[in-house]
């Protein structure tokens, strides 16, 4: 069974054999979203709503699209 406090990958990339990925984490009072570059920990927001945690990793998701990464199927 899911539980709201599940992480959640929301997507992933690649590039030239590099790897990244954006994993949400539900949480009573915020929300984190961390990303993550070859099995590294890069970076960790936490937002007071699902929306705005949402809306920044689509942010980040745009960025990398824009920089050559390409979505993993």
């Amino acid at each position: 069974m899911v539980q709201q406090t599940d992480p959640t990958v929301l997507w992933r990339m690649t590039r030239r054999g590099d790897t990244s990925h954006a994993t949400v984490i539900p949480g009573a009072d915020t929300t984190t979203i961390t990303w993550f570059f070859n099995g590294v920990m890069d970076r960790v927001e936490n937002y007071d709503s699902m929306d705005l945690a949402l809306a920044r990793a689509d942010d980040i998701k745009g960025l990398l699209l824009r920089d050559g990464w390409a979505e993993q199927a």
